[in-house]
């Protein structure tokens, strides 16, 4: 008996011991919610030691927490956020730099023009319209083509949009259409549109989520959310615009403030492996190595054809400019914030 108490004792010590030894890694993210602990294990079954502690939010909020940290920082690593975001804290100095190996497996437009490398593209995601079927039948709504076809009376409070302020795919929505249609253009167009606009919702999966229940007829979203949604069962149909669709890319990055720079670049390491690009392309058609296929089903073609022209590094510098601009025009209609 006191073998086995000793045995048990002895075990409970190595099983302490090696949970001490583990490195926690804070790490900043707009990955979805159901994403995460998928992610979580993959990385630290790859990583040995290490332990990845989420924090999470929408894009425009996790950013924004960043730059207000940025005297006092918090994050190790930022994995999983908009290359617009990073393109802004580089800018800001907050980005250590380094590059992951198999960093040059990456396509160039996944990849930060600096070297070492200051952050790294992991995937893609695209602007849709989630148009729910149900409720166009019971209103006898057409089906849009294009982002011009919104504009249609007929939608009046009928459409939900990400707020660009605090939704990744708000800002990317934006983007595209101010690099399709010209600054004083596109603004036209979302002064009009925003007549037909019932709420700007602070996620990006939120306004396919009301379509998907048929809270709304139109959810303007992201290309993945609207796949998964379609892929349960949801009564909806894909848009993809035929007058080019904004796009962003996931990041990752190192944080400058770290105190686990080993731990730190080894998790980078894992974010450009094809085990991780395996595992985003459960959920995203686009990727950021070419030597990976994608698994995720019933992903419209459309979308790789139909990219608008984005500069990322003109949106990322003006992207203040930008949000100001759009909160004086139309942050009446924002949802309350939780």
């Amino acid at each position: 008996m006191r073998r086995l108490l000793l045995a048990a004792a002895c075990a409970l010590a190595f099983t302490a011991s090696a949970e001490a030894q583990r490195t926690r890694l804070t790490v900043y993210t707009a990955f979805e919610n159901d994403q995460l602990p998928v992610f979580k294990q993959a990385a630290e079954r790859a990583v040995p030691g290490i332990e990845v502690v989420w924090v999470r939010d929408s894009t425009g909020i996790v950013t924004t927490r960043l730059l207000a940290e940025k005297d006092n920082p918090r994050a190790d690593v930022i994995w999983g956020l908009s290359a617009f975001s990073l393109i802004r804290l580089e800018a800001e100095n907050m980005l250590k730099p380094y590059t992951p190996k198999e960093a040059e497996a990456l396509r160039p437009q996944f990849r930060s023009e600096r070297n070492p490398m200051t952050w790294v593209g992991l995937d893609a995601f695209v602007a849709a319209i989630c148009f729910n079927t149900v409720v166009a039948q019971q209103r006898g709504l057409p089906k849009p083509a294009s982002w011009t076809d919104l504009l249609n009376p007929a939608y009046r409070g009928l459409i939900a949009m990400p707020n660009p302020a605090s939704s990744g795919t708000g800002l990317l929505t934006v983007a595209g259409w101010l690099g399709t249609k010209g600054e004083a253009p596109a603004w036209e167009f979302m002064t009009r549109l925003h007549d037909n606009i019932a709420v700007y919702t602070h996620s990006g999966s939120a306004p396919c989520n009301n379509a998907a229940r048929g809270e709304y007829a139109i959810g303007i979203t992201f290309d993945m959310r609207a796949v998964a949604l379609k892929n349960q069962g949801a009564p909806i149909d894909i848009v993809v615009p035929t007058d080019g669709v904004g796009f962003d890319l996931e990041a990752a990055a190192i944080h400058r403030g770290t105190r686990h720079i080993d731990a730190a670049r080894r998790l980078m390491d894992f974010a450009v492996s094809k085990e991780a690009m395996e595992l985003y392309g459960r959920y995203y058609a686009l990727l950021g190595r070419a030597d990976v296929q994608p698994t995720v089903q019933n992903y419209p073609p459309e979308f790789s054809q139909r990219l608008a022209d984005v500069d990322f590094a003109s949106v990322a510098a003006n992207r203040d400019r930008i949000l100001a601009e759009w909160a004086r025009r139309f942050d009446g209609k924002s949802a309350p914030r939780n």
